[in-house]
């Protein structure tokens, strides 16, 4: 038996067809570069640079993937960065937010064992276990941890994205964004960025639970008041 060939679409015919085909593309357009376009107008006065970015009392670093356990290139580049605001004082905290969704994958762990390597006492690193997504991490960092202010630490591609999403969940925040070579990975982010700015928008306008929220944490404020 045969089975019957799909039919190939049909243009309008027209010219009124016709440009109401056209008006429906460009509104699709339009639709669709409206969350990219609020993620630049919220993040574009907040982003510095490593020299620049005001002394703020906690930074947050988002995870980027552990590679044989270890802080992925692109997860190490965040954390010198979060190092080097601690050692020239602009920081005080870090708080390291990411997936430990199984037993054999703790990004927090990871990230706060290579802060200690690099010069951040232990109990300056707040860990946040559940920070599945950027949205989740901003609303924690909000809810469960108090922080009302903060440094965040992503590469370029991601860091609009993070501002506009901590900007959203009550987080007043900078964003510095750190250097990444133009690798697949790289092209891979940004592409990415694309379809993750029409979820932000929704979750900035939605304001959705974390997947997983939980009990109030004093980590932060804890490591606040014991000083350097």
């Amino acid at each position: 038996m045969r089975l019957p060939k799909p039919r190939r679409p049909r243009l309008p015919r027209t010219r009124a067809g016709q440009r109401r085909l056209v008006q429906a593309v460009m509104a699709g357009c339009v639709l669709a570069l409206l969350p990219a376009t609020w993620m630049y107008t919220v993040a574009g006065d907040r982003l510095r640079t490593a020299a620049d970015v005001p002394r703020t009392e906690v930074a947050v670093v988002f995870g980027a993937g552990l590679w044989a356990g270890e802080p992925s290139p692109y997860l190490a580049h965040r954390l010198d960065a979060a190092a080097r605001l601690y050692r020239d004082n602009r920081i005080e905290v870090v708080l390291v937010t990411g997936d430990n969704s199984r037993e054999d994958y703790d990004e927090p762990d990871a990230m706060r064992a290579y802060l200690t390597r690099h010069g951040v006492p232990d109990g300056r690193i707040v860990s946040d276990y559940a920070g599945f997504d950027t949205w989740d991490s901003c609303v924690r960092a909000k809810k469960i941890f108090g922080v009302d202010r903060a440094v965040l630490i992503s590469q370029g591609f991601h860091i609009r994205r993070a501002v506009a999403l901590c900007q959203a969940a009550g987080v007043t925040s900078y964003g510095v964004g750190v250097e990444a070579r133009h690798d697949a990975t790289w092209y891979y982010g940004g592409a990415r960025e694309i379809f993750a700015a029409g979820k932000a928008a929704l979750d900035a306008v939605f304001e959705p639970d974390p997947r997983f929220l939980g009990p109030r944490e004093p980590g932060v404020t804890e490591a606040l008041a014991s000083g350097r």
